[in-house]
């Protein structure tokens, strides 16, 4: 390929890249200004970027969570922990030089657990004086905990130096998650999608998108648990799912809360895929403290108190962290136990003072300390109820998620709460979450294509915009004007987009995004989900965009929401909004617009964006507001315009191409307060007149086009306007701090592999000072009080496992007195050092200790493993120069006429085999003459050299012989052609016996070597040949058949 060749495939590879629909347009243009020999050099990235394809979920509980991967070749599959288990608690420990997670976090906790810490869901995107922080302090109050003066959460004081935030603590637990995810896929992970509770606000999310953040996960959703529950249910019941609407409930109470979500299947159709089953949350109810945790922490309390009663000790045990911890670890044992048995006793070794405890426990005891929880089961199942405005006669089934739903009361009270016959019970109640999860990631994923399956999550609490505007009174004096607009409803579906228009600024002026009505909810769960002002957001530049278009007419600020997958609202931008007429230009051709397009793509166009951007726009139809529960809400009721639609449809045509779901984006305009509502009389009159007005409709507007000015049209001018954001109800930390605890948590998982790789080393070192020398350690610390016939049978049994290889046979025989002298005395050397100083060492230290002693036993362990490998190799290239041998005789026999080999062939055939006989009796003869203790001659590598030569040659013949083609034969002229004047004639071609077609053409088996025709095969080849000639010729006359016959009797 010439390099104009070159040149011209790399033009056509970034042309064809850069046509490609694509939400990155900008990236596929630049490819034009790279250097071909980058182009090709991004082939070799991109098929390393191949290897990592695979993503993860996170079902992120308060005690527990579930790890899932989808990865190419593998289907959705928990990920196994390190102790081969589904399920991971969520527990870190933090010593000094170590961390733990995981089940070994959870022992430190009953010895430690200071340095233990867990629960971390309740204290996320919360400030200090939350509720729930103060019962977090109440609950585990080993923990010192501080305010944190910049943002008002909590720290974690671990020492007068260390602190730590919840959101760092999460981000390890994240960041272990990912390991285990990369370690059970063996290829590196960073797309993960986390679940959350449906109950979490705007803070309590944007703590997990940080905590994510720190881990260096890339978050591609934050997904409703029980919404990822009724993802699982759905796509494994897809036949199920058609046009009529099916109501499912899911009761899901886990550890820490309990939530109630009520979820409709059906199919829909959509523009890019057709008919698609889907799922629409419509009610969500909840309870942030009722869940197996508070539960747990009756029972812990209530096997103190019976461990007071008995006064073994003088101590209160309450007052012992670790005595407390203990009794956590049986309550949460006795919980499950009493789930499937009356009555269970709980036993504690050394609770306090070395005294043990043990005390009989019923079910019935442990119902009534739970009475007031059970009494909340119905709760949310209400809650989810009023959201949804359905009724239980509505809902197909009820199905329990959550491992405290498998408590007896909790059952029982719950099946009488929604008067079903019976509980769904058939989905994994641990694990379906995790696989829903895991699902939308590889949906959400570019690597994978799954099957389309829609859904529509809901925001549980209102989200509207507040403003004043300045008003003019009766009196003529001017007022302030507080007005609301309602941009997310309570349960509307997201991800949805809005845009909300302010029609009567013209200066710069600010508005506030706050949570709408949350009557729905209890003084105390108000107080638990804090602040209810969201952002106060600070426009500027909006005088100056008046300024500028004095001759242009306003359409109002306009501001553009985005509620994410996640659920979590984002400001995107604020433009201020002109319409002008402009003069219209001539229809260029097609082949201009092609020309202009190739030239802004090799860069005739300008690379930065203009301020000021002016697209055509349609004529606005006013719509009227629509009707409202109250007067206030009627006066300030949003109305949507014609052209907000054509926005919308905009930016769903965008994301379609992106292979999302289209994001509803709805307008709202300040200004349907001064707007009134049409009459329902003159609506009824326009509808009646609708029909016969259609053709004036029509001629007006032949008229008004013909009565139009030629060459003007309306565009729309849009001016960015700039955006101060100020978060009023959980600061966020800044980049600076996000970044100080990614490297926090960075140095942290350094530190750790660090003294991994010191323990790995450390062992290595031990096991090999083990494995070559044992006797003289074990004899200086253990004979002396061990008999002989123990120490004999000691050291059968580690020579049997080929330890203490220095005293074994096969090992003394390929050293000299000397060499086992120098040997030994290095491991007693490194053996003693190692209890000197070795466990204190470095991993540098370790590692050229090692190194050390391993290039002083090289030499031996060479010789001892190559006279190892000798008898098989020998063995197996005495094999194959028979075999080889046979072939080569077998194939020399073939006739002349039928041979398919050349001569050059066997002739090579026949050299290596020569050669390698030959090389094998002068190696193994040369090798009998050294001494074991040399170096050896004769190598296994050389051998499976030979091997491998032989067998590429034997092979190559081989394949020839199976894929060759029979030679043709000559069809004779005249079938008796062949008889001579005395009845006795030669075989001829016509004669031979020609396999049909395709039996030829068949592949037939080629055997080493065939055995020479005996007079009984010829006997039977004759014989087949004389039915054959007989069966060709039945129609013949009779005396052919006669010579015929008479010709192979004479053959014979």
């Amino acid at each position: 390929v010439t390099m104009r060749e070159a040149l011209s495939l790399g033009v056509l590879f970034c042309l064809a890249l850069a046509l490609l629909p694509s939400p990155a347009g900008e990236a596929h243009i630049t490819l034009f200004l790279v250097p071909v020999s980058k182009c090709l050099s991004s082939s070799a990235i991109f098929f390393c970027l191949i290897a990592s394809v695979a993503v993860m979920s996170v079902d992120l509980g308060s005690e527990w969570m579930k790890i899932a991967i989808v990865k190419p070749g593998v289907p959705m599959e928990i990920a196994l922990n390190k102790e081969s288990r589904r399920k991971t608690p969520v527990a870190v420990c933090l010593k000094e030089n170590e961390r733990l997670f995981g089940d070994g976090a959870l022992g430190v906790s009953v010895k430690n657990p200071k340095v233990v810490y867990r629960y971390l869901q309740n204290l996320l995107g919360k400030t200090a004086d939350n509720p729930q922080v103060v019962q977090y302090q109440k609950h585990f109050p080993e923990h010192l905990m501080e305010t944190d003066e910049k943002r008002g959460t909590v720290l974690f004081k671990y020492s007068e130096t260390i602190q730590y935030t919840p959101e760092e603590i999460l981000g390890m637990v994240l960041n272990y998650s990912c390991g285990l995810a990369q370690d059970f896929a063996e290829q590196v992970i960073k797309d993960a999608v986390i679940t959350v509770p449906a109950f979490f606000n705007q803070a309590e999310r944007r703590a997990v998108l940080q905590a994510a953040q720190m881990a260096g996960l890339k978050v591609l959703q934050l997904i409703n648990d029980n919404t990822a529950v009724a993802l699982n249910y759905g796509v494994f019941r897809r036949k199920d799912i058609n046009s009529t609407a099916q109501n499912i409930m899911f009761y899901d109470m886990g550890s820490g809360s309990t939530t109630a979500t009520i979820v409709t299947y059906q199919t829909v159709k959509t523009k890019e895929a057709g008919t698609q089953p889907q799922l629409q949350v419509q009610g969500v109810g909840f309870d942030r403290t009722l869940g197996g945790f508070e539960m747990e922490l009756r029972l812990r309390d209530h096997l103190a108190k019976i461990f007071n009663e008995q006064k073994k000790s003088k101590k209160d045990v309450r007052e012992n962290l670790r005595a407390m911890a203990k009794l956590l670890k049986e309550a949460q044992r006795l919980k499950t136990v009493l789930s499937a048995n009356a009555e269970h006793m709980a036993q504690i070794e050394g609770l306090l003072d070395d005294i043990d405890f043990k005390a009989k426990v019923t079910r019935a005891e442990f119902e009534a300390l739970c009475g007031d929880l059970f009494d909340r089961v119905p709760g949310p199942v209400q809650q989810a109820l009023a959201a949804s405005e359905m009724s239980l006669d509505e809902i197909e089934q009820v199905i329990l998620v959550g491992g405290a739903t498998r408590v007896p009361r909790v059952q029982e009270v719950l099946l009488k709460a929604v008067g079903k016959e019976e509980l769904g019970k058939n989905i994994n109640a641990d694990e379906a979450a995790a696989m829903g999860a895991v699902y939308q990631a590889a949906a959400l994923s570019k690597a994978f294509k799954v099957k389309p399956f829609l859904v529509r999550d809901a925001a549980v609490f209102p989200i509207q915009v507040e403003f004043s505007r300045e008003t003019e009174e009766d009196d003529g004096g001017k007022g302030m004007k507080h007005n609301k607009r309602i941009l997310f409803q309570r349960m509307a579906p997201y991800p949805q987009r809005k845009v909300i228009t302010f029609n009567r600024y013209t200066d710069d002026f600010s508005f506030y995004v706050n949570y709408g009505d949350l009557s729905f909810l209890s003084q105390e769960d108000l107080k638990m989900f804090g602040s209810q002002n969201l952002t106060t957001v600070r426009l500027s530049g909006v005088g100056d965009s008046f300024k500028k278009h004095l001759d242009a007419e306003s359409k109002g600020i306009k501001a553009h929401f985005n509620m994410d997958e996640s659920g979590v609202l984002i400001l995107d931008r604020v433009e201020s909004v002109f319409e002008t007429a402009v003069e219209e230009k001539e229809e260029e051709s097609a082949l201009t617009k092609l020309g202009n397009t190739i030239s802004s793509l090799f860069g005739g166009g300008s690379s930065e964006p203009s301020p000021n951007v002016t697209e055509p726009v349609q004529d606005e139809e006013e719509v009227p507001p629509e009707a409202s529960k109250d007067q206030d809400a009627t006066e300030e009721k949003p109305e949507e315009t014609a052209q907000d639609k054509a926005e919308t449809d905009d930016r769903d045509q965008e994301e379609k191409s992106e292979g999302k779901p289209p994001m509803e984006e709805k307008k709202t305009d300040d200004e349907g307060a001064d707007k009134e509502e049409p009459q329902q009389a003159e609506k009824d009159a326009e509808k009646s007149e609708k029909s016969e007005g259609q053709m004036n409709v029509t001629k007006e507007a032949e008229e008004a086009a013909e009565t139009k000015p030629k060459g003007q049209k309306k565009s729309k001018i849009s001016v960015d306007i700039g955006v101060e954001q100020e978060v009023n109800d959980v600061l966020d930390p800044n980049s600076e701090d996000i970044d100080a605890s990614r490297k926090k948590l960075q140095d942290l998982t350094d530190r750790d592999l660090e003294k991994q790789e010191r323990e790995k080393t450390l062992n290595s070192l031990e096991a090999f000072i083990f494995e070559t020398q044992v006797r003289p350690y074990y004899t200086s610390r253990c004979a002396s009080v061990s008999s002989a016939s123990t120490f004999g049978a000691v050291m059968q049994i580690l020579q049997a496992n080929d330890i203490d290889k220095l005293y074994q046979d096969d090992y003394l025989a390929v050293v000299t007195d000397h060499e086992k002298e120098e040997i030994s005395n290095k491991l007693s050397e490194a053996s003693a050092w190692m209890d000197d100083e070795g466990y204190a060492a470095g991993t540098k230290e370790l590692k050229e200790k090692l190194t050390e002693l391993r290039k002083l036993c090289k030499a031996m362990f060479f010789r001892v493993d190559e006279r190892r490998k000798w008898p098989d190799r020998l063995a197996a290239l005495d094999s194959m120069l028979n075999h080889s041998s046979i072939f080569l005789k077998s194939a020399k026999m073939i006739p002349e006429d039928d041979q398919i080999f050349t001569e050059i062939e066997l002739k090579t055939l026949e050299r290596v085999i020569n050669e390698t006989m030959t090389w094998k009796n002068n190696t193994v003869a040369e090798q009998e003459k050294l001494s074991p203790t040399e170096k050896p001659i004769l190598l296994s590598k050389d051998i499976e050299a030979k091997l491998s030569l032989l067998d590429r040659e034997v092979n190559y013949l081989l394949n020839k012989a199976k894929f060759a083609k029979p030679k043709p034969k000559v069809k004779p002229k005249d079938k008796n052609s062949t008889s001579t004047e005395n009845g006795k004639g030669n075989v001829t071609d016509a004669e031979k016996v020609v396999l049909p077609k395709d039996e030829a053409e068949a592949g037939v088996e080629v055997k080493p070597a065939e055995e020479p025709p005996t007079e009984e095969n010829k006997k039977e080849n004759v014989e087949e040949t004389e039915s054959k000639i007989t069966e060709g010729t039945e129609d013949a006359g009779t005396s052919e058949n006669s010579n015929s016959d008479n010709h192979i009797g004479d053959e014979l």
